[in-house]
């Protein structure tokens, strides 16, 4: 398999989908292809939804979509188990999560109950019901959507389920050359519905694969931990990343630099998927006066090149 012909056959297939989201596009794909769950925040009717449709299709992987609402339950994700007469025996009926990619959809319309259901399925891909632990299928992805926090209806997610995510991606309006075509061309969900699969699950696995093998120097691996340091010193942010950030901050990149067309990590790899990675993790000092993805940014120009 010729790695380089089949991520540009993803791309260009999800960006006559998001038209005018290169950027975004690719930072989704390079989460998926490290292994990550994906983020989407922004405001109804800008394309989240219709972006994890496109991914699931492209990557062929089998899906499920969960509408979060205020009364959604545990069990209504996970499965419950039912007593059946004919059996006479209790029978697990698996919940959507069991699937290998799940949509997550306006996650921050459940309650936290519900929300913390999912923390155990994000990390350990797993999930305990009615005192027994059943493996997820493989792969198991979750792309989540979510409206800002400021909008009626709305539960912040809280540090430990953000920390799940690898990445959070915004939208955004589209330019307006973009959003002439998305009025004069066919409906999204037309769209949607005649996307062929450009990936399986073995070729996924091969190109995951190849990600771990991209080379890290160790003067990119200094610089990483200099931009680490940068976040604990409380100069920028409340509290700092983890252990656990900086891991999948290198996944991440890794993923950005196979997708570039290199065997190697860049600084520049790093920089382009910082914000994404970090931004959500960490809040920022109180007189900053800027948002975290702002934030981060001006950090990056702080912290000098290897």
């Amino acid at each position: 398999m010729d790695i380089a012909i089949k991520i540009k056959s993803v791309l260009d297939q999800l960006n006559t989908v998001l038209i005018g989201k290169n950027s975004q596009v690719q930072d989704s794909v390079a989460c998926l292809l490290a292994g990550g769950h994906l983020l989407i925040e922004d405001v109804p009717g800008v394309g989240k939804t219709t972006l994890a449709h496109a991914l699931a299709r492209t990557f062929g992987l089998q899906f499920s979509r969960v509408q979060f609402t205020a009364d959604l339950m545990p069990g209504d994700l996970s499965g419950v188990a039912v007593y059946e007469r004919q059996k006479e025996a209790f029978v697990f009926h698996p919940g959507p999560v069991f699937s290998q990619v799940l949509l997550a959809d306006e996650i921050n319309r459940a309650s936290p109950k519900t929300q913390s259901a999912l923390l155990e399925a994000m990390e350990e891909k797993q999930v305990s019901v009615e005192g027994q632990t059943r493996p997820l299928p493989s792969p198991f992805f979750v792309i989540a959507t979510q409206n800002p926090f400021d909008q009626l209806g709305t539960y912040a997610l809280p540090e430990s389920q953000l920390d799940r995510f690898l990445m959070r991606i915004s939208l955004g309006y589209p330019e307006r050359q973009a959003e002439r075509q998305l009025l004069t061309g066919n409906d999204r969900r037309d769209v949607l519905a005649t996307l062929p699969a450009v990936l399986n699950g073995a070729e996924l696995s091969v190109l995951q694969a190849a990600v771990g093998q991209v080379h890290a120097a160790d003067p990119l691996l200094d610089y990483v931990q200099d931009l680490i340091t940068a976040t604990r010193s409380g100069h920028w942010f409340m509290q700092g990343l983890s252990p656990r950030a900086g891991i999948a901050l290198m996944r991440a990149a890794r993923a950005q630099a196979l997708i570039s067309g290199r065997n190697y990590v860049a600084p520049d790899d790093v920089q382009a998927i910082l914000p994404q990675c970090i931004a959500h993790r960490l809040v920022p000092v109180g007189d900053a006066g800027r948002g975290a993805v702002e934030q981060v940014r001006a950090m990056i120009d702080a912290v000098p090149l290897p």
